[in-house]
């Protein structure tokens, strides 16, 4: 696990200042807000950010989801102050604390019902690098920084790093990473293939706004199914991954959005999605 070292001194902030979010255009904006921690994100807030991503899945009004932050750092990795006391420490604790903790966060991004973009302005490490790593899109801005820094500490990797990671560029490259712990730049990243797109720090959220908005006047429905469907296709064999195609097509055509991309097409228009 990736930890910070509690402040003692700090004085407690309200959830909803360190973890800022608003609903524009259909799009739900979760922006960390813990920038003189280079956002490291302690038990309460990653407990928020799993809400919300629950509600963002639920919610009708929402279409499509940006997780950011705000400062020079992205994610700086997991901060454990403020999680519930546990006791004395007994087996079992280190896996439950996991389980609970960072793949949960992790989970949570993989199995929203609406594409998530992960806008990476500065440093995304440990478990800030798969927070980003596990959205649908990247785009990161020019000053990002992308860091497996578990075994700089001599830790493990966890969020899921060792199933995300393989499956974006690879085994061989995924173990360079993780063995190092060596910092990519953004550059490097989009050339590995963990990053869709990078920008200038300016234009991120510019950039971010525009694809968001893309997503969000997109086929809500469709776009969740075909989530599924890429997640779940390199753990399956391919009569697996066909069936499951058969069958997101045969609720796909079930929805309002599917008829009406249907008719744009034959009456030569664009099509109106309405996300149902």
């Amino acid at each position: 696990m990736t930890t910070s070292s509690p402040d003692p001194t700090a004085s407690p902030e309200p959830l909803d200042s360190l973890i800022l979010h608003t609903t524009d255009n259909a799009v739900s904006w979760i922006t960390l807000n813990r920038p003189e921690a280079m956002n490291a994100v302690t038990w309460a807030q990653r407990e928020r950010v799993i809400a919300l991503l629950d509600e963002a899945s639920g919610d009708p009004g929402v279409r499509a989801v940006v997780i950011t932050a705000t400062g020079r750092g992205f994610c700086a990795g997991a901060d454990l102050r403020g999680a519930p006391a546990t006791g004395e420490r007994v087996p079992g604790d280190v896996a439950r604390t996991v389980r609970r903790g960072a793949q949960r966060l992790i989970a949570a991004v993989l199995d929203c019902e609406k594409p998530v973009i992960a806008a990476v302005n500065g440093t995304a490490a440990g478990i800030g690098a798969h927070l980003a790593f596990a959205c649908d899109l990247v785009i990161a801005a020019e000053p990002a920084r992308f860091i497996e820094v578990f075994a700089r500490r001599g830790l493990v990797p966890d969020g899921g790093g060792a199933y995300l990671l393989p499956r974006l560029i690879g085994p061989q490259r995924a173990k360079e990473l993780m063995f190092f712990g060596d910092s990519v730049s953004a550059a490097e990243a989009e050339r590995l293939g963990l990053v869709n797109r990078v920008v200038p720090a300016d234009d991120l959220e510019k950039t971010a706004r525009e694809w968001a908005r893309r997503l969000a006047t997109g086929p809500t429905r469709a776009l969740a199914l075909t989530k599924q469907l890429v997640n779940a296709s390199l753990d399956s064999d391919r009569a697996t991954a066909f069936a499951a195609e058969a069958n997101a097509q045969e609720i796909n055509m079930t929805t309002t959005d599917a008829n009406e991309g249907v008719a744009g097409f034959v009456e030569r228009r664009p099509p109106t999605y309405r996300g149902h």
